[in-house]
């Protein structure tokens, strides 16, 4: 049987191999979400070693983020085209040369050079494992993006306390070193083993009153042309510019606050607000991927976005309001983080969706980059910040902007990408659904 790229349909998987393949790309997204979640810890004793400007550091966080997600499409267009493999193997090469440079960095340059290598391997891994769980799991977008971007979302909870003793016993350089070799090698050995579907070995897209799902593979050129993608575009960046600024800056948040040694007890463990805090964000902002990524395979990618975002826009306000007080600063920003985290499978879901998934790694790549677009705002948080004295404008506007993406998710994006799939389905044949 021939499918309708002129390709030999092959008989379907079982469900154990797809998700086998899933779980590969949860280790490997585990083994580089340090190099985005760690960062934190490392900025308050580059500051301390080297004296330099805070606003000055952070550049090389925003520098990191900016690699890992503007190449993103470019490295989604060689795994469309060529497989995961070679890719992810290259990108965990990379993800460890970053922050081995890092360790021997004594300059600025050196970090923001250390963290642009270390951004291109993250993007290429990133792009990859979650480009290949929409592929494999047309039936699941929703659950197997959010199980994928989990791992990099909650993979750094488990090292928080790990990091911070390295750094402190042996000092932050040691840290990079070891972590950043560790990491890398672990994601090579995992690449090996990655495979992409090929037709007829997957199920058919899911058919779901509240799922509004393309048969027609938009090809990356035809994405950007859609005035749809660009809204969805713009949506990420405000959602994910505050997430972002919270993910850099939890540390020198917490000790502007004072509450950097704080003791916090919760749920039978004590640890200071700031180690609980990054501790509970991390768990949270990996267990919110899945949850609303199945939430959304229900519901609907829109609705569950409104949810999610007022939820966001009500806790960072929370957090401005009451983040003084140790506790609420533990249970806020988790809270912060639960709301926020769901981006990373709403938008890759929604986009596949709209747009097909025979580019699905490539047009979900280009959906991505928003995130970087978003990492230019964090160091102008921090000039922000500075000026005023205070982290409570850059709140108010933080939520302000999560609230404004919920009235969009639902008023505008909603009907809007209804109408724009219904218009594309009666103008494509039956037989080119998509593979």
């Amino acid at each position: 049987m021939v499918g309708s790229q002129g390709e030999e349909n092959l008989p379907k998987v079982s469900d154990a191999f797809r998700w086998t393949q899933l779980a590969i790309g949860v280790v490997c997204m585990v083994m580089i979400a340090n190099l985005q979640y760690g960062w934190t810890f490392f900025v308050p004793d580059i500051q301390k070693t080297f004296g330099w400007d805070r606003a000055a550091i952070q550049w090389a966080f925003t520098l990191f983020v900016l690699f890992e997600t503007w190449l993103v499409p470019v490295e989604g267009w060689f795994v469309d085209k060529y497989g995961p493999k070679l890719v992810v193997v290259f990108g965990g090469a990379l993800c460890a040369v970053g922050w081995v440079i890092n360790s021997y960095a004594t300059s600025l340059t050196l970090f923001y050079l250390g963290q642009i290598i270390a951004g291109i391997g993250a993007g290429a891994v990133y792009g990859t494992c979650v480009g290949n769980a929409l592929k494999w799991f047309p039936d699941k977008r929703g659950l197997a993006a959010g199980i994928t971007a989990a791992g990099f979302g909650a993979g750094s909870a488990l090292t928080v306390a790990p990091i911070q003793a390295m750094i402190a016993n042996d000092g932050f350089q040691a840290a990079f070193f070891w972590f950043g070799l560790g990491q890398g090698i672990i994601v090579i050995i995992f690449a090996l083993f990655m495979h992409t579907p090929r037709s007829g070995q997957v199920p058919a897209p899911v058919l779901n009153k509240n799922i509004v799902q393309t048969r027609r593979n938009f090809a990356p050129t035809e994405v950007l042309r859609q005035p749809i993608f660009w809204l969805m575009y713009f949506m990420f960046v405000i959602v994910g510019a505050g997430g972002l600024m919270v993910t850099a800056n939890l540390k020198p948040i917490g000790a502007d606050l004072k509450l950097d040694g704080v003791p916090v007890s919760l749920f039978g463990l004590t640890m200071t607000a700031v180690t609980f805090a990054a501790t509970l964000d991390r768990i949270l902002n990996g267990l919110t991927r899945p949850f609303f990524g199945w939430v959304s395979d229900k519901i609907g990618r829109e609705n569950t976005m409104f949810i999610a975002f007022a939820m966001e826009g009500v806790g960072i306000y929370m957090l401005h309001l009451f983040g003084h007080d140790p506790v609420w600063f533990v249970l806020l920003s988790g809270f912060v983080f639960f709301a926020w985290g769901e981006i990373y499978s709403l938008f890759p879901s929604t986009c596949t969706d709209t747009f097909g998934s025979k580019y699905a790694a490539t047009n979900a790549g280009l959906l991505y980059t928003a995130k970087g677009t978003a990492a230019l705002l964090v160091p102008f948080a921090n000039v922000l910040q500075q000026q005023t004295g205070t982290w409570d404008v850059v709140f108010i506007i933080a939520a302000g902007a999560n609230i404004l993406a919920a009235i969009l998710a639902i008023g505008v994006l909603k009907p809007w990408r209804a109408g724009v799939v219904r218009k594309h389905e009666l103008q494509q044949p039956a037989n080119t659904a998509a593979a």
